[in-house]
């Protein structure tokens, strides 16, 4: 069955991915993006440009941060869901320019409920980050841990949009699902990404700067694994008072639930790199520096919940999608 989609952040990198995704399947997407320049903006318009090859595409260039604009695009969307993905990222940036975060992450999340609340969408589905567990030391981290101690503005701010999100949830009663997303990679990446940073370096003959002396694990999530997740968590809006068991983040008091998107098996950072190596089949220099601020030693999900939810776990090897970005990087740069 045919769906409206409104989706904010098309233009970024896993917006893009998941409109791509959702338009093969034969659903019109209405995508709003603000085309900051936070990165390089004629890689945001080129990702628009292969979305507009198809009159199902409908997009909208405005900030979050406008909230008579983006309601009156979301009104002409009549979107059946809403999934909101738009947000200053980065860990490290927040440090440099953290106001950008309070606007856009919190001044431009509460418009984004404000829309949700008057639209009243069958499933409303936004973006979280594995950076809210913070300086949780158990691992692999499950959805009911607690999320109480921050070490960045931007995983703050996250936290705080979680917390919004399920208190509109209670009042409004608008199915809720808020996914935490590992370490995500892949073609069409962000500049300021390791892996984009780490090729384009070591094209051009330079060495990359491995922090944590290189002893730090992630749970590196392929784009096509996370937009898998997504796409099969849409049809799993959350019911209250309708929990799978233990393990689910189902809240007490709202149709609201979190879930881990990732597959659930950390990949040491010196191991990413010989991937990278080998797709590019030449050495990696490294640069070996101190931790940065605000990074963690480790990420690992469970990801029972998802697999619970949706049958599904994202499985694709870092060998597999490394080779995928490279080859990407190669076509578009002439690298």
């Amino acid at each position: 069955m045919t769906m409206r989609f409104l989706i904010t952040g098309t233009a970024g990198f896993i917006g893009f991915h998941l409109a791509r995704r959702l338009l093969a399947d034969g659903h019109v997407v209405t995508g709003v993006d603000g085309m900051t320049p936070y990165y390089d903006v004629a890689l945001k318009q080129a990702r628009h440009a292969i979305l507009a090859r198809t009159n199902a595409f409908h997009a909208r260039v405005l900030m979050l941060e406008d909230a008579a604009a983006l309601q009156r695009a979301a009104e002409e969307a009549e979107p059946d869901v809403i999934v909101h993905l738009a947000a200053q990222a980065g860990v490290r940036y927040s440090l440099e320019n953290p106001r950008a975060y309070l606007d856009a992450n919190l001044v431009g999340g509460f418009n984004v409920l404000e829309t949700v609340r008057t639209l009243a969408p069958k499933h409303f589905l936004f973006a979280s980050t594995s950076s809210v567990y913070g300086a949780n030391a158990s691992m692999p981290f499950r959805e009911t841990d607690r999320t109480d101690h921050p070490l960045t503005l931007y995983a703050a701010t996250k936290k705080a949009a979680e917390d919004m999100g399920h208190s509109y949830a209670h009042l409004w009663k608008i199915p809720t699902t808020a996914f935490r997303f590992f370490t995500v990679y892949g073609p069409w990446g962000r500049p300021d990404m390791a892996l984009f940073k780490f090729v384009r370096a070591t094209l051009e003959g330079q060495p990359i700067e491995v922090y944590g002396h290189g002893q730090m694990k992630r749970d590196f999530t392929y784009v096509d694994d996370l937009v898998e997740g997504i796409v099969r968590l849409v049809d799993c809006a959350p019911v209250e008072g309708a929990p799978l068991g233990g393990m689910d983040s189902l809240s007490p008091a709202a149709p609201y639930r979190v879930v881990n998107i990732a597959g659930g098996a950390p990949t040491g950072l010196m191991e990413f790199i010989d991937e990278i190596e080998r797709a590019l089949g030449r050495p990696v220099q490294r640069r070996m520096l101190d931790m940065q601020k605000g990074d963690v030693p480790a990420t690992w999900a469970d990801s029972s919940l998802l697999e619970a939810l949706t049958g599904y776990r994202p499985a694709t090897p870092t060998s597999v999608g490394v080779g995928a970005f490279v080859e990407w990087y190669r076509e578009r740069y002439g690298a």
